[in-house]
């Protein structure tokens, strides 16, 4: 079963709730790794979602390079080709578009 319902309410000691629903099947299998580890459910929760959105975080905001591009990409930082044409056509369309402000 999917995710049905979350909630997020303010509990009594000021931290945050958050509810979902899941299967009997799954809530076994989280309750079971969370006693692996020897924390609790909870616990076991928010590390886990922690750690999976920390990693779509840097898979969506961190650009790795390869040592080849890394060098290829400084290169261009440190000394970039001269505009082109169609460059400085676009800026100049930039610049009457938005400089009259």
């Amino acid at each position: 079963m999917k995710t049905i319902a979350t909630a997020e309410k303010r509990s009594v000691n000021g931290g945050n709730r958050l509810e979902a629903r899941v299967t009997p099947g799954l809530k076994r299998l989280f309750q079971h790794a969370a006693d692996l580890q020897g924390v609790t459910l909870s616990d076991f929760l928010i590390q886990s979602l922690r750690q999976a959105a920390v990693q779509t975080v840097q898979e969506h905001e961190v650009l790795r390079l390869s040592a080849r591009d890394s060098r290829k990409f400084a290169k261009a930082l440190l000394a970039p080709s001269k505009p082109n044409a169609r460059l400085r056509a676009a800026a100049r369309r930039y610049r009457r578009i938005v400089a009259p402000v």
